[in-house]
């Protein structure tokens, strides 16, 4: 196991500890936030990138300080255009992040737990179980990461992030919460938290808290099955926060924020698919003023009982929910072929498909 530095990290402090540093370390006011913009908004992965610090500081924040940063260790491109990258932590685990281009869209999605505690049957990280939380500083590398590679191949900013990687981010609150901060600093990477959505299992409880506390990103909800006997069997989440009461936190959660809220809907073959399901999902549906159901064509996974519905019985879905007007979207599979589609990021290395590469290589 590797070792962790004694020293605080540097991304750990505020911009106000960082100007409090700079005092008593003798330098002029206006270095705090010359380091606050290599730190956050330049993205550098060292102190000797930040040229303009002179370099007797520098050495001074190399002593008095720790700088981890989430490290490329792979690079698989997909077929599709889909690009996944696995990350490596300072502490040798691993997570994977996605970039999705579609149309004019370029979505970063990124994981917040390296692993999940949540053990969704369809899902290939639910079987991995939970080795950590990420760290704050930890999810935003993976958004920089991916916005200089969109950079890079497409030539813009990314468009969107979707906290719908690795992990459930409602678990991992805070530090989700204070990564989210960072990405749209005016400071930092400036993205309108409207682009921004987190993807939950369904954690009532910390969905009333992102009400109280007045967030303004948008929210999706993994539902995958419209009844709570289906939903407790794919999803043991639903035991203990049930349909009735997830219902109760979403409303609240709109009322306070006016915030999208979108389902998100994999579709599996002879368990969720026939039309009971869909005249569940209709009457779902119809109890908050929901966005859009976004339907998934499941990718399958090893460790996972489940296959893909067929074309003909998705078409009889996506009629009768158009019929019922539900505003609803098939989502196609992306990244099957590198194993970056939904439901398949598995901290697994795929080295005969892999490129290495470092951050370097998009900076």
């Amino acid at each position: 196991m590797k070792q962790t530095s004694t020293r605080p990290n540097i991304r750990h402090l505020s911009l106000s500890d960082l100007q409090e540093y700079v005092v008593r370390a003798g330098q002029p006011a206006y270095r705090a936030r010359q380091l606050y913009g290599w730190l956050w908004q330049k993205h550098a992965l060292g102190f000797e990138e930040m040229s303009d610090l002179p370099k007797v500081f520098r050495e001074k924040l190399m002593a008095d300080f720790s700088f981890p940063v989430a490290k490329l260790e792979l690079l698989q491109q997909s077929r599709d255009g889909t690009v996944k990258c696995l990350f490596r932590l300072s502490d040798g685990k691993a997570v994977e992040g996605v970039l999705i281009p579609a149309g004019e869209r370029l979505t970063a999605c990124v994981s917040s737990q390296a692993g999940c505690s949540l053990g969704c049957t369809f899902c290939a990280t639910g079987h991995l179980g939970l080795q950590r939380n990420l760290m704050m500083d930890e999810i935003f590398d993976q958004v920089a990461f991916l916005n200089a590679l969109a950079m890079q191949q497409a030539g813009r900013r990314l468009t969107n992030i979707v906290f719908m990687g690795m992990g459930e981010p409602l678990l991992n609150y805070k530090q989700v919460m204070q990564a989210i901060e960072k990405i749209t600093d005016p400071h930092a990477l400036a993205f309108s938290p409207r682009r921004i959505t987190v993807s939950t299992a369904g954690i009532s409880k910390m969905i009333y808290r992102l009400a109280d506390d007045g967030v303004r990103f948008n929210l999706a909800i993994s539902l995958h099955a419209a009844t709570d006997e289906k939903r407790s069997q794919i999803m043991p989440i639903n035991q203990s926060n049930h349909l009735s009461s997830l219902l109760e936190a979403l409303a609240y959660f709109y009322q306070l924020t006016r915030n999208e809220i979108s389902i998100e809907y994999i579709l599996l073959n002879h368990f969720n698919d026939s039309l009971d399901d869909a005249k569940a999902l209709v009457k779902i549906y119809r109890k908050l003023p929901f966005k859009v159901v976004n339907l998934i064509e499941y990718n399958p996974v090893p460790s996972s009982p489940f296959s893909r519905a067929d074309s003909s019985t998705t078409d009889r879905f996506i009629a009768y929910l158009q019929q019922q007007h539900v505003n609803v979207r098939l989502r196609r599979s992306r990244g099957a072929d590198i194993d970056a589609a939904c439901g398949q990021l598995a901290n697994v290395v795929h080295a005969d498909a892999a490129l290495p590469t470092s951050h370097a290589d998009v900076h």
